[in-house]
């Protein structure tokens, strides 16, 4: 299953649209001399993480070198409420063209998702940008799943930025990238986040809980049967979490994986969510709002543990299924050795690993001394370093001492499970 469903009349007229501004490029721009940036991220739904975070960076310092675009779904209507300069609707004519003439081009997921629909088969005709494939999240909990027809999207990619040492290992080792496409610079969207700030209060707690891409074909009933789901709503159903909640007057907010959006009214049903609870979509909330406003975290294997990791403050890993899980997807870490938060295989244990938080009033992170082991700057100059991987030519010319500066190697890991039919390298 593609992460967004087209039908076959609007994949023709992507594609015509996509020819025809690959002529017009090569027939009117062939000495173009405008150096043109393409961002997008988030699918095109929502200006936030890393690309959207790196998209302002460069807005506010380079734009008087370069024509800086932002690329978004049209059915999504942020551009306004954010204030995007030069924002470019996903599949129009203008998406093509600029793509085609891009210097550079940055995107979180997927090319065909953030950048330029349908154009994972036309791939090989734009030959002219540097492409950069930005982190979603630090790479360690979930081994890569690569579809067959991502490969060409990312042997295209230049550059693959990594956020330490330690995921630089994983991607040249467990991804067997070149070294040559490997940047390290930190993660874009800790530049806004306070390093080692652990909260003086305990105010808000968020549970934020990964997807499963095993359950995305799941009827309503079978899901409802799961062990995510019955894990999820059986701790807020408890009673020892809603009197905890009203003893130390406070807020549990439950967030959506993106990706879970199918079961969203699965998790609205009435009858466990109580005044101090709110529930939320990823749509309905802007994440880097959440990170800098929640004093805790109670997540699974979800990346943005790492954020809470950076700021110093708990987290409670609800590792219910991880059998399940490492069998499924596998992971880079040992989630009985490496977790950097106390770790919770039962409902009764996250329970009392909360009771301890809050009764012992210890609202710093007893692992941050973990965080140097996965995460190399501190000092909120990611963006910096990754604009200025990114556009040095001197850099580039040193890195590239290869024939092809698009290869990856023939054994390139690739998904053979049928189960997992999603395209996206994460």
């Amino acid at each position: 299953m593609r992460l967004k469903d087209h039908n076959i009349i609007l994949a023709c007229w992507c594609t015509i649209k996509i020819w025809i501004a690959y002529l017009l490029v090569k027939i009117f721009y062939r000495n173009d001399r405008e150096t043109i940036v393409l961002v997008g991220g988030n699918l095109g739904e929502k200006y936030e993480d890393n690309a959207a975070v790196f998209h302002q960076y460069l807005v506010n310092n380079y734009t008087e070198q370069m024509k800086i675009y932002w690329m978004y779904d049209p059915k999504f209507d942020y551009i306004n409420q954010h204030a995007i300069p030069h924002a470019v609707p996903l599949g129009s004519f203008r998406n093509y063209l600029l793509f085609f003439r891009a210097s550079y081009t940055v995107h979180g997921h997927s090319i065909i998702y953030d950048l330029a629909p349908f154009m994972d088969r036309y791939i090989f005709l734009n030959k002219k940008a540097e492409m950069l494939h930005i982190s979603h999240g630090i790479e360690c909990f979930k081994k890569i799943l690569i579809q067959k027809e991502d490969v060409p999207l990312l042997k295209r990619c230049n550059y693959f930025n990594c956020a330490s040492n330690y995921e630089y290992e994983i991607k040249r080792n467990e991804w067997k990238m070149p070294e040559e496409k490997l940047i390290i610079t930190g993660m874009a969207r800790f530049d806004r986040l306070p390093p080692n700030e652990p909260p003086v209060h305990m105010k808000r707690l968020m549970l934020m809980l990964t997807w499963r891409e095993w359950l995305f074909d799941l009827s309503e009933k079978e899901f409802q049967e799961s062990e995510y789901f019955q894990a999820t709503v059986g701790l807020l159903k408890s009673e020892k979490l809603q009197s905890l909640l009203t003893d130390h007057q406070l807020e549990l907010r439950v967030i959506l994986h993106p990706f879970m959006k199918k079961y969203e009214d699965q998790f609205r049903m009435d009858g466990y969510m109580n005044e101090r609870m709110s529930f939320f979509s990823f749509g309905e909330i802007l994440v880097m709002e959440e990170l800098n406003e929640a004093d805790m975290l109670i997540t699974d294997y979800s990346s943005i543990s790492w954020d809470f990791l950076y700021m110093n403050k708990p987290i409670i890993f609800y590792t219910f299924d991880q059998k399940e899980f490492l069998s499924n997807r596998g992971s880079y870490l040992d989630l009985d050795k490496d977790l950097y938060g106390y770790k919770a295989n039962t409902q009764n244990e996250v329970l009392s690993y909360l009771s301890h938080v809050l009764n012992d009033k210890k609202y710093d992170n007893p692992y941050f001394d973990k965080a140097a082991n996965y995460i190399d700057f501190f000092d909120q100059q990611n963006c910096e370093r990754l604009a200025t991987e990114l556009f040095s030519k001197h850099y580039v010319t040193k890195r590239t001492g290869f024939k092809d500066k698009h290869a990856l190697p023939d054994d390139f890991p690739l998904v053979s499970n049928e189960a997992v039919q999603y395209n996206c390298n994460k």
